[in-house]
């Protein structure tokens, strides 16, 4: 055998003892707690993930597993892709039909948008069940590293993490120490409903230096009245709009001894990017530091 015989022998081992091993690592079991402290096991990396929430469907992409996602719920539309894609259901009703047509090896859920009937008939389908809980950014740092382990993209998840964390961070570094705005968020107009302490859209008002005007409300995303709403005079009022949606602030226009209405502090963001745990918030947080910074 010629030398270079030899090399090329020796060449095609070494890739050949490195797809084996590549081999061996995407096929080892992983284990891992979900946010409920269930212990989730997979063969391997999930090849066909459902995600049964909007924000889970961002969070795939975003982890770097986009072409793994087979079905999504109603409303999942970022990134484009995500539209297109089969949906199996809405925040009333899943279709578990649906779901096993698709021959899924891994259930994406959001641990709070499931009601414990739904949940006993999604593991009785016997595909395994992850189940996501964000309440703040480091959160969706952590469920993005959680899905890249369990789709075998870390490498992507982490650096999305990562960054993810650091813009958060960035942002609040920003305005901290700015004088306070006083803020209304209007998750509806009729009856009027908006966020507690408890809601991701109130840490993004605290980021921005802003003081969320019903925050001390006991239930997350409260109902309140006109007249409480009034009183509390916001200096800047937000509403969450989309194509689809119109901002709905025009009911507003009525009180002109509000602070916000008198000086024209009426603004309409994104809803679905303040609105979703995903990389996106910290995007739609920004928006909403300079529309406070406007109001100061």
């Amino acid at each position: 055998m010629t030398g270079r015989a030899a090399a090329r022998l020796a060449r095609l081992a070494r890739l050949l003892a490195l797809l084996l091993s590549t081999s061996a690592c995407l096929a080892a079991p992983i284990h891992l707690r979900d946010d409920t402290g269930a212990e989730v096991t997979l063969a391997g990396p999930a090849q066909r993930v459902v995600t049964l929430a909007p924000h889970l469907a961002e969070l795939v992409y975003a982890a770097g597993a986009g072409q793994r996602l087979v079905g999504v719920m109603r409303y999942s539309d970022f990134p484009a892709a995500v539209a297109r894609l089969p949906v199996i259901g809405d925040a009333f009703a899943v279709n578990l039909e649906a779901i096993a047509g698709l021959k899924p090896d891994l259930l994406l859920v959001w641990s709070s948008g499931l009601n414990p009937r739904q949940r006993d008939a999604l593991r009785a389908l016997g595909i395994p069940v992850f189940a996501s809980e964000i309440t703040g950014v480091p959160g969706i740092a952590a469920a993005l590293r959680q899905i890249g382990r369990l789709l075998g993209t870390t490498a992507q998840a982490e650096a999305a993490a990562t960054a993810t964390l650091a813009r958060w961070q960035a942002l609040q570094a920003s305005y901290a120490g700015r004088p306070a705005v006083r803020v209304f968020y209007q998750l509806w107009h009729e009856p009027l409903m908006t966020v507690s302490h408890a809601h991701l859209i109130d840490q993004a008002i605290r980021a921005c230096g802003g003081v969320n005007v019903f925050a001390d409300q006991p239930v997350l995303t409260p109902t309140v009245g006109w007249e409480a709403a009034v009183l509390a005079n916001p200096q800047l009022v937000v509403s969450g709009a989309s194509p689809d949606e119109p901002a709905r602030l025009a009911g507003w226009q009525r009180f002109s001894q509000v602070d916000a209405v008198r000086r024209g502090h009426l603004v309409a963001l994104d809803s679905a990017a303040m609105a979703r745990m995903s990389p996106r918030f910290v995007d739609a947080a920004a928006l909403l530091c300079a529309a406070i910074d406007r109001a100061r």
